[in-house]
């Protein structure tokens, strides 16, 4: 699998130590592993509610820029109209482009009745502990990317990609979708820059409160 043209040299990533990385898998691979088992009789009610309310597969697939630039493909719950890629796809020119960029807006008519719920209680990312456990993604980390924008990076941003991207994170748990890509970005850094196994176990706790609340879903 080829990487990402745009990303830089190994010199340009942050590095960490192989104990700091063995104890972060370890803890992804146990916590994924039993989240999958005690959440999987809901995936079935999920499943089966998202195509009894729209026409379309449960299982929302979309290719992401992961750990030092490598594609992957990340796995969620469906919560729009299917192909609704088609109707709205995000164009960035240039870096400067990205600053007050926002993905997701309220009232988006794209998204469905129920996942206007995923989204509101993160039910959608339960799929992600798939991505978890095969290795593409972490429990914490910077907001996996799509390719569009990080070919976009300045040299500070790409620092981001040191680390696997996450189900949560920085920015999840300082604001979600109210946030525009240049504040993600900006945390997704601090994250990397101040990372470690207590900070990663912070913000797990907070985004628990995050959740219960849904405050900046939609």
């Amino acid at each position: 699998m080829n990487s990402i043209q745009s990303v830089p040299q190994d010199s340009d990533y942050q590095t960490f130590s192989p104990l700091q990385l063995v104890l972060k898998r370890i803890v992804d691979i146990v916590v994924a592993g039993i989240l999958l088992v005690l959440t999987s009789p809901l995936w079935l009610l999920i499943m089966l509610w998202i195509r009894l309310d729209s026409p379309g597969g449960a299982i929302f697939t979309q290719t992401r820029v992961g750990l030092r630039g490598m594609p992957f493909k990340i796995y969620k719950f469906r919560t729009m109209v299917q192909n609704a890629e088609q109707v709205f796809k995000p164009q960035v020119a240039a870096q400067e482009d990205m600053a007050n960029f926002v993905f997701q807006h309220k009232g988006d008519p794209r998204i469905t009745r129920s996942g206007r719920f995923l989204r509101k209680t993160s039910l959608d990312e339960l799929p992600q502990l798939l991505n978890i456990l095969n290795g593409s993604m972490s429990l914490v980390g910077p907001r996996p990317e799509v390719p569009e924008i990080t070919e976009h990076y300045t040299a500070e941003q790409r620092q981001r990609l040191s680390v696997l991207p996450g189900v949560t994170g920085l920015a999840q748990i300082n604001g979600r979708s109210e946030l525009n890509l240049g504040e993600t970005l900006a945390f997704d850094v601090e994250y990397v820059r101040n990372w470690s196994f207590g900070y990663d176990l912070k913000i797990l706790g907070k985004t628990f409160a995050v959740v219960f609340t849904g405050k900046g879903a939609y």
